[in-house]
């Protein structure tokens, strides 16, 4: 059994400690990483989208991280075909794989597939820009929330290129874009164990509060500086980068953008426990205490 090939996935919401410990599980295995973060693929963007340090991708083979550029169209469809042939690959040498990241549609793809989408009449798709320049976020957060709802309970509600779509879709279809990732789950030929890192609510918005002053102090201004002209960019349509391109905008004063930073992550945080509390394959872990012992029992359920 323990010869099964196996992909061990760590999911959780941002700043739970998903990184150290895929890090120690693929040591454990003498395996390799595969991200599942559908920012820290993009090599412009580093302190920002949190990526691994420099010490922890020389420790294990890290893949999917700075894998393509901010100009690059990737999705979960480009991500399900990329972490495929990855694991295919790895599997050659690596009876087990590990994956891990906080972007469950990522994830979702990876491991059940995902749907063809309809195609978008392109008068609906320009209507809805026009619309979105001329009346700005807030009127686009309006109307996913009520057009939508069922999106919106999970969305990247600060990204307008996510909500441009998922309302495109509900005006085209009159239907919402979840229904189109909720089709015959794909069949895969190893297995999958599912591990959810959590924590107390205070105690994960007192360390992702942490991290931004962390980020602040490595960087994070001048990085953001340096990607100002690509900021209409999807990749960039990000928390930790609008904020302060609003500041570079004089929007809005450095301070102000730093604590919607962190509202905005905390905010991110629990859309992604929502997300992931949804999926009943996933064994859950205290990531506060005695996190070694409750995941080697899960694997112990596995014959790993």
């Amino acid at each position: 059994m323990s010869q099964q090939h196996t992909v061990i996935l760590v999911a959780g919401p941002t700043a739970v400690g998903k990184t150290a410990v895929a890090i120690q599980l693929a040591k454990q295995f003498e395996t390799e990483i595969i991200s599942a973060d559908s920012r820290q693929c993009y090599r412009e963007m580093d302190i920002g989208v949190a990526r691994p340090s420099p010490e922890e991708l020389a420790t294990v083979p890290h893949h999917f991280i700075a894998s393509h550029t901010i100009k690059e169209e990737v999705n979960a469809g480009v991500f399900e075909q990329y972490a495929l042939a990855q694991t295919e690959m790895l599997f050659a040498n690596h009876p087990v794989v590990v994956m891990t990241g906080g972007t469950g549609l990522y994830i979702k793809a990876f491991c059940e597939g995902i749907d063809e989408m309809p195609a978008i009449p392109s008068a609906i798709r320009e209507n809805i820009i026009q619309l979105y320049e001329t009346n700005g976020l807030q009127w686009l957060q309006e109307q996913v929330q009520q057009k939508d709802p069922i999106f919106w309970q999970s969305a990247e509600q600060q990204n307008p290129q996510r909500l441009m779509r998922a309302l495109e879709f509900a005006e085209a279809t009159g239907k919402s874009i979840t229904l189109f990732r909720a089709g015959k789950k794909a069949e895969r030929p190893f297995r999958i164990i599912k591990i959810g890192l959590e924590m107390p609510r205070e105690l994960l918005n007192e360390r992702i509060n942490q991290r931004v002053d962390v980020m602040m102090k490595s960087g994070l201004l001048e990085e953001v500086k340096t990607l100002f002209p690509f900021r209409r960019l999807n990749a960039l349509q990000t928390v930790g980068y609008q904020e302060i391109f609003d500041y570079l905008e004089e929007k809005t004063d450095l301070k102000r953008a730093v604590e919607l930073i962190k509202q905005h992550t905390r905010q991110y945080a629990k859309r992604q426990m929502t997300w992931f509390k949804k999926d009943s394959s996933i064994h859950w872990v205290n990531a506060a205490e005695n996190m070694e012992e409750q995941i080697k029992a899960i694997l112990q359920l596995y014959h790993l």
